[in-house]
Parts: C-alpha cells; sequence; structure tokens
C-alpha cells in the first residue's frame, strides 16, 4: 500500500514518481499545487471549512487494474458486490470501471466494443497506453487554474475514467464507473476525460459512495466531455456520499454542431455538494440539457444547478432542477445561461421546483440569465412550496399513514428525474430516498 498524507511539492512529484508518468505531467501536477496554493476559497455558494491538513492525497490499495472479478481482493470485491455493480455488470453494462480510494481496481469491456476500437479504461492507464489523444484533450476544457479546487486536482488527479468512441459509433447499453471513498480523511480526486467523436452515441453512467466517519473527507473531481458533430452523450449520475464529505466537482461538456449533451444529474448525499454540470454550445444547433434532483437533509447543503453557455446560432439548452429540503437540510439552485451575441435565434428554458418539507429547511433560488443578443430568449420558472396539507389530509383519508402519503408526494415531485434513469437506477433511487425520509 502507498500512501501521500502531506500535500507540499515533494510529495505531488511523489505521486508523479509512483505513477511513472512523462515529465509534462509531473510539471502539470507542480504548477497545479502552486496555484493552489496561492488561491483563496470559492466567494460564492456556501462556506468551506475544509481542513487540508488532515486529508489523505493518495492511496493506493493494489497496483493491478483487473478484468474479471475473481482476481480484485475479496473485501474490495464484496464492497461491490453489495452495492450491486457486480450483478448491474452482468445484467445490462457493456463495460464496468470501479475505483477504491485513488485508484482503479476493476475495469472491463465487452469484446465487440474492443473490436469497435472503443476505448474504455481508467485514465491512469489511458495516459500511458495512449498519450498523444490523452494529451490533445486534458486540461483543454476545465483548466487547472479556474480555482482552489481545479488547481487541488490538477495537483493530485488519479483514476477516473477516459472514454473514446470513434466516429459514427454507438454504444447500445451504458458504460459504468463506481467511485467509493473507504477510508476515514480519505480524498478522491478523479479526473473523467470522454471525447465522443461525430456522430457517435454514448451514455455514461456514475456512481460515488462513502462510509461515513466522525471527521471530514473530500472530493475533488473534473470532468472533461467532448461531444462531436452530430455526436450525442448522456451523463448519468447518483452520488449518495456519506454526510462527511465535501463533493465539490466541476463537470464541463463542450458540443459541436448538432451535437447534444444531456446530464442526469442526482445529489442526494455529502455534507456540502457545490456542483454545477455545464454545456458550452459551441456548433450550430448545439443542444444541452440537465436534469437534477438535489436532496438535503440534517447537516446538508446542496448547492447545485447547472451552467448552459450558448456560443453559435440556432442552439437550444434545457435546465429542470428539482430541490427538497428536509430536516433542517438546505438545497439551492445556482445556475447561469449566457446566450452569447453570435448565439442569434437560440433558446434555453429554466424551470427550478423546490419542495420545503418542514420549518427548519431552506431554499434559494440563485439564477443568472444573460441574453446579448434580440433574437433569442430565455424563460425562468421557479417555485417553492411546503407540502400540501390538501393532499396529506386526502391520502391519509384514504388510509395511508403521514410518512407514507409524504413519500408519494415527494416521489411524484421527482417523477421526471425518474423518468430519465435505467429501471435499476430508478429502484435503488426509491430505495435511497426512502431511507432519507424515514
Amino acid at each position: 500500500m502507498k500512501t501521500v498524507e502531506i500535500l507540499n511539492e515533494k510529495t505531488v512529484k511523489e505521486i508523479s514518481e509512483i505513477k511513472n508518468e512523462p515529465k509534462w505531467m509531473r510539471d502539470f501536477r507542480i504548477k497545479a499545487y502552486k496555484f493552489f496554493k496561492e488561491s483563496d476559497q470559492p466567494t460564492f455558494g456556501p462556506k468551506l471549512d475544509v481542513d487540508f491538513d488532515i486529508i489523505t492525497y493518495y492511496k493506493k490499495i493494489t497496483d493491478n487494474v483487473e478484468n474479471n472479478w475473481a482476481n480484485v481482493e475479496c473485501s474490495i470485491k464484496d464492497t461491490f458486490d453489495n452495492l450491486g455493480l457486480i450483478d448491474a455488470e452482468k445484467k445490462y453494462l457493456d463495460g464496468v470501471g470501479a475505483q477504491f480510494d485513488s485508484n482503479a481496481v476493476y475495469h472491463n469491456m465487452i469484446q465487440e466494443l474492443e473490436d469497435k476500437n472503443v476505448i474504455f479504461c481508467d485514465t491512469d492507464t489511458a495516459l500511458q497506453k495512449y498519450p498523444e489523444l490523452f494529451k490533445k484533450y486534458f486540461n483543454t476544457l476545465v483548466k487547472y487554474d479556474e480555482n482552489k479546487y481545479t488547481a487541488l486536482n490538477g495537483a493530485v488527479w488519479s483514476g477516473g475514467s477516459f472514454i473514446y468512441v470513434p466516429p459514427h459509433t454507438k454504444i447500445d447499453r451504458p458504460l459504468q464507473s463506481y467511485f467509493r471513498i473507504n477510508s476515514k480523511n480519505m480524498g478522491q480526486f478523479e479526473r473523467t476525460l470522454i471525447i465522443v467523436d461525430e456522430g457517435s452515441e454514448l451514455h455514461y453512467m456514475e456512481g460515488c459512495t462513502a462510509p461515513t466517519y466522525t471527521s471530514d473527507s473530500l472530493h475533488a473531481a473534473v470532468v472533461e466531455i467532448f461531444v462531436g458533430k452530430g455526436a450525442k452523450c448522456r451523463y448519468t449520475t447518483i452520488q449518495n456520499w456519506s454526510n462527511d464529505v465535501y463533493n465539490l466537482v466541476t463537470k464541463r461538456a463542450i458540443v459541436e454542431e448538432d451535437g447534444k449533451m444531456e446530464w442526469i444529474d442526482g445529489n442526494i448525499g455529502s455534507k456540502v455538494n457545490m456542483k454545477y454540470p455545464c454545456c458550452i454550445l459551441n456548433g450550430k444547433r448545439a443542444s444541452g440539457d440537465c436534469i437534477s434532483i438535489a436532496v438535503a437533509t440534517e447537516g446538508q447543503i446542496q448547492d447545485a444547478g447547472a451552467k448552459m453557455i450558448h456560443l453559435a446560432p440556432y442552439t437550444s439548452s434545457k435546465i429542470i432542477s428539482k430541490s427538497i429540503a428536509a430536516k433542517g437540510g438546505n438545497a439551492s439552485y445556482r445556475g447561469i445561461v449566457r446566450i452569447n451575441k453570435d448565439a442569434i435565434k437560440s433558446s434555453s428554458i429554466v424551470k427550478c421546483d423546490t419542495i420545503i418539507v418542514d420549518d427548519n429547511s431552506k431554499s434559494d433560488t440563485i439564477p443568472t440569465n444573460i441574453v446579448n443578443n434580440n433574437s433569442s430568449y430565455i424563460e425562468h420558472e421557479a417555485t417553492v412550496s411546503k407540502i400540501s396539507k390538501d393532499k396529506l389530509f386526502y391520502l391519509m383519508s384514504r388510509g395511508i399513514n403521514e410518512e407514507r402519503a409524504k413519500e408519494l408526494i415527494i416521489m411524484g415531485f421527482i417523477d421526471r428525474f425518474r423518468e430519465e434513469l435505467p429501471m435499476e437506477y430508478a429502484v435503488e433511487l426509491n430505495h435511497l430516498l426512502k431511507n432519507y425520509f424515514s
């Protein structure tokens, strides 16, 4: 086992040496670390009180990434088996990756996709096996110097998913990665890079969990997605981090002419969550959608939303945000839609709906909507409400107890989100929400 628990320039170099990386990556890490040291915390959103001195920045459990679960250490295999990943792989996935703390422990893809020259591997392996393709896209969409946490990721990144889908290739079933923080005070800093080339289609799914400890952990990931001309990418996330995890993630996609990017984003767990999936609509008729839910209960702050940046004519975007605040939680929407001067005849629709379950909970809607030409428009609709007493009375008059009635109302409220999930994910979401509101 290799572990790095102190963050300085020497240990950043050590992580690069452990991974046997090329000099340009080591230099990049050092540059990112220096920016991290000079940077302040973000000036927007909830206050962040991350103790960087207690975080473990790198913890490698094994030297090998296996493609057979039988070869994975039993305790690690059992963890993913209990999460349902192994069974899901057999039933409805074309490929699976599993990361445990800092590194991938398992990766596999069906032979049919290999024959089509699809690449799906962990990001560390991609740097070694596909260096030119990797370097062409890495750090081009999310720069290390954007904020303190993109810089931290740049300095100590490890693991993540790398996907390349060649032109005119359709992947029929999803690819999935699962990220598990399993250690106290662990920092997980995966770097995901996805390229969906011209005319191709991909559905990628991501799951995240962690056990609960008495002190904080940190998840600061970066995702860069490139959607080619006429291509389509759907990125589905259900995060169920424990209540001691700061989840501070930068996710961004750039979409070319006639391309489509869809974010399906579920935020159930974490102590503080700041996540705003972004689409940069760079080509004519490009489109971007984000459908999300954020659920905050006791001790949780969900500061989530989406960003849509229209750069080209005839582009369109849609944001549907569902927030639920209960037991003193704070679930807020924060988003940006910007239609630039040259993005003529473009449109965006934003719908933000919130249910506040009790008097101790809170929700805010914080939109920034900008249109810089006269032929485009943004529609924004926001509602905040409490659970209707009339609806509760109606259900309870039919013999349903109050807790079950609240559950039914909440499930109906997020129906639009659940419709976008594969069946197995929708069932899991139902199970998670029942636990939260029981």
